[in-house]
């Protein structure tokens, strides 16, 4: 099914209700997107795109290649609390992550899906787990584990504030408040450099606004995942929020640039190379 409909609509506790009996009757779905209504509102509810459709369609009458697999995949941004009304977060819609998630269950596999306060619909077919700080992210995950592959889509925030106020911080003249950080969790590096419960396949992602190849390949080298996928995210390439990505996909092997192309495309081709590899008896 491909619904399409007001955002009300969608989000009524009636229309949930029926989509999780159809899901539990084994009906799939594709969509809806988010995006602007032809009533003037906006929200998840817009058709998705025919391309994706079809996509979606030919993946669930063909393509099962990742049956048996359990993957985790991480999306959207992370929000660190400054006080009980402000937080620090940044411009990540989570529209990747959820592509790649449905790409990944339309190809048969249990997806675990961890997300921060994203504006993207999360996938359908997934056990989706809400989280909001980088913390809490990191804990999700270890109890996610173990899986066959882990996707680190999200963009969560290095840093958190080392002392978050328990009121809201009032605006004083002349005196501008002073906040101290403290660094995140490194969930990349401590999922691949992990002694015990590694998945067979780890990817990263890697946001750059500069020396995009150099920087995205030093970060594969660093935080030991196994492959890395680069966008720049620079504001004129219009990827953060966008509905497309131009990324460059990176292995021991190499890097290979992918053309501009819509998320759910870039998902589904991930998807694909993931589903080869774990075929993959790396140890004959």
């Amino acid at each position: 099914m491909a619904p399409a409909m007001n955002v009300r609509m969608w989000t009524h506790a009636a229309t949930q209700r029926n989509i999780d009996s159809l899901m539990a009757d084994g009906i799939g779905f594709v969509g809806p997107n988010e995006g602007d209504m032809a009533c003037g509102e906006f929200g998840p509810g817009r058709m998705a795109e025919p391309l994706e459709i079809v996509a979606a369609v030919e993946a669930r009458v063909q393509n099962r290649t990742l049956a048996g697999k359990k993957v985790l995949v991480t999306s959207g941004p992370t929000h660190e609390p400054i006080d009980p009304v402000r937080y620090i977060a940044n411009r990540s819609s989570g529209a990747q992550g959820s592509a790649i998630a449905r790409a990944l269950t339309d190809r048969g596999a249990e997806v675990v899906f961890i997300s921060g306060p994203a504006t993207a619909p999360p996938p359908l077919d997934a056990e989706v787990i809400a989280v909001e700080t980088a913390q809490q992210m990191a804990d999700a995950v270890a109890a996610a584990l173990p899986v066959d592959a882990a996707v680190f889509a999200a963009a969560v925030a290095d840093w958190h504030v080392a002392s978050v106020s328990s009121s809201k911080i009032k605006k004083q003249k002349g005196a501008l408040p002073v906040l101290e950080f403290a660094e995140n969790p490194d969930i990349l590096a401590s999922v691949s450099q992990s002694s015990s419960n590694r998945p067979d396949l780890v990817v990263g992602f890697a946001a750059e606004t500069d020396d995009l190849l150099s920087n995205a390949t030093a970060k594969r080298a660093r935080k030991g995942c196994d492959w890395i996928v680069a966008n720049d995210v620079s504001p004129e390439n219009g990827i953060m929020g966008g509905s497309e990505n131009a990324v460059t996909f990176i292995t021991e092997d190499g890097a290979e640039s992918w053309p501009r192309m819509g998320k759910a495309q870039v998902a589904g081709e991930l998807a694909d190379r993931m589903a080869r590899y774990l075929a993959t008896d790396r140890d004959a």
